[in-house]
C-alpha cells in the first residue's frame, strides 16, 4: 500500500513539471522561428508610351553588283582608274593589246571593201550580157551564169560585213569600260597580266546609291512585311551597324523573295537605304530594327524587380504587410524598364528591391532610405 502511495506521489510532481517545461520549450520555438519583416522599396506599374523594335540580322548588299571579265584574250597594257574610286558609266577601266583588234578590224574593211567592188563589177557583167542577149549575141547560159556569180557577190558583201562588224566589236572588247556608275574595288590583274576569255576576274563593281540590307525572316512574319511594304513610316525601319550605332536614315522595303525557301521556311526580304554619305559598305553586317505593330500605350514596371525561375518570370506585389507574387509575361525591354504583357495591372505595386529573401506571402515593411536603387521606386509598402 505504501509503495502505490509513493508510485502516485511521483506522479503528480513529475506531470506540472512537464507540462511546464513543454510550455516553456513551445514558446522558445515559436520565437526562433518567427522571421522580422523584410524591408523593401516598390515602384508602381503604370501605362507609358513603349516604342519598340525587334531586331533582325541582317547583311548590307550593293543593289547591282558585277565581275568585271574579259570577252577577249590578251596582256592588259593600260589601267585607268584608281582603286577604291567610284567610276562613271562608260568610263575605260582597262586596256587589253589593242594590235591584233586593229589589225583584224582593218583587214575586215579592207575585204569589205574588195566584196563591193566584186559585186559592181556582176553587176556591170549582167547589165552587159542582158543588152547583148536581146541581140542575140551571146548565149543564154552565160547571162545566167553572170546572174548566180551576181548573187553570190552581193552573199560575200554581207559576209564581209558581218566580219567587219565581229572585228570591231572584238575592238570595242579590248577596251573595258563601266557598266554603270558605282565603286570599284582592288584590281586583281595588273600591268602586263596576261587574261583569258570569261575566265580572269579584273575587278568588281558595284553601286552605292542607294543600297540595301537583306535579311531572313520565318514565313510566318510574311505577312507583316507584306504590310509593311504597302504602308510604313520613315520609322518602321531603322538599322543598327556593328559598332553599336544607328544609321540615321529610314528604310522602305525594295523587294521580298518570291518563295519560302522548303528547307529552311524562311524568306529574304530586301530593304533599301539612302547611301548619300557611303557610310553603307556592300557585305557589312548589321541589325535590321523592325517597328513592332504592339508598340503604343503599354504597362511597364522596372526591369530589375522581375525574377526568373525555369523559364518563367515572376514579381512581387505589396499588399498591405505582405508580398503576394504574381507570374508574369514579359514584352520588351524599354530602357530600364519592361512592358509587362500579362499578370499585372495599373497601380500594382512591385517590388524593386529586397525581394530576394522573400516568399509568397512573406512580411514586408519599408526599407531604410538610399536602399532602393531604382528611380522609379514610389515609397515603401504599407
Amino acid at each position: 500500500m505504501n509503495y502505490h502511495y509513493m508510485k502516485h506521489k511521483y506522479i503528480l510532481l513529475i506531470s506540472p513539471l512537464a507540462v511546464l517545461f513543454f510550455s516553456a520549450c513551445h514558446q522558445s520555438g515559436a520565437k526562433s522561428t518567427a522571421l522580422p519583416p523584410t524591408p523593401v522599396y516598390v515602384a508602381e506599374a503604370k501605362t507609358a508610351d513603349a516604342v519598340y523594335y525587334d531586331p533582325y540580322q541582317g547583311s548590307v548588299v550593293a543593289l547591282n553588283s558585277v565581275e568585271l571579265r574579259s570577252q577577249v584574250a590578251g596582256f592588259i597594257t593600260a589601267i585607268y582608274f584608281k582603286e577604291g574610286d567610284v567610276v562613271q558609266k562608260g568610263a575605260p577601266l582597262y586596256e587589253i593589246d589593242r594590235r591584233k583588234y586593229v589589225a583584224a578590224y582593218d583587214q575586215a574593211v579592207a575585204n569589205l571593201a574588195s566584196a563591193k567592188a566584186n559585186l559592181v563589177k556582176d553587176q556591170k557583167d549582167i547589165d552587159r550580157y542582158t543588152m547583148l542577149l536581146k541581140n542575140d549575141a551571146v548565149a543564154r547560159q552565160t547571162v545566167d551564169q553572170a546572174q548566180a556569180a551576181y548573187e553570190s557577190g552581193k552573199a560575200n558583201v554581207q559576209v564581209a560585213n558581218a566580219a567587219v562588224l565581229s572585228a570591231k566589236t572584238d575592238l570595242s572588247y579590248a577596251t573595258i569600260a563601266a557598266p554603270f556608275t558605282g565603286r570599284i574595288g582592288i584590281s586583281q590583274v595588273r600591268l602586263g597580266s596576261e587574261v583569258s576569255i570569261g575566265t580572269t576576274l579584273l575587278n568588281t563593281i558595284s553601286s552605292e546609291h542607294p543600297i540595301g540590307v537583306d535579311v531572313v525572316v520565318n514565313e510566318q512574319d510574311i505577312s507583316r512585311f507584306y504590310a509593311y511594304q504597302k504602308h510604313a513610316t520613315d520609322s518602321t525601319f531603322k538599322l543598327q551597324l556593328s559598332d553599336g550605332t544607328t544609321y540615321n536614315k529610314p528604310g522602305k522595303i525594295l523587294t521580298i523573295d518570291r518563295g519560302v525557301n522548303n528547307g529552311t521556311g524562311t524568306i529574304t526580304v530586301r530593304v533599301q537605304f539612302s547611301n548619300d554619305d557611303d557610310l553603307l559598305k556592300d557585305g557589312m553586317s548589321c541589325v535590321l530594327m523592325v517597328l513592332n505593330s504592339a508598340s503604343g500605350e503599354r504597362l511597364q514596371i522596372p526591369y530589375k524587380s522581375v525574377s526568373e525561375q525555369m523559364g518563367e518570370y515572376f514579381v512581387f506585389v505589396s499588399q498591405d504587410t505582405i508580398a503576394i507574387e504574381h507570374k508574369v509575361k514579359l514584352g520588351p525591354r524599354i530602357g530600364n524598364d519592361v512592358v509587362i504583357l500579362s499578370g499585372l495591372e495599373q497601380g500594382d505595386k512591385v517590388i524593386t528591391d529586397g525581394f530576394q529573401r522573400l516568399r509568397d506571402k512573406g512580411k514586408i515593411t519599408l526599407g531604410k532610405p538610399g536602399a532602393a536603387g531604382a528611380s522609379g521606386s514610389t515609397g515603401a509598402a504599407k
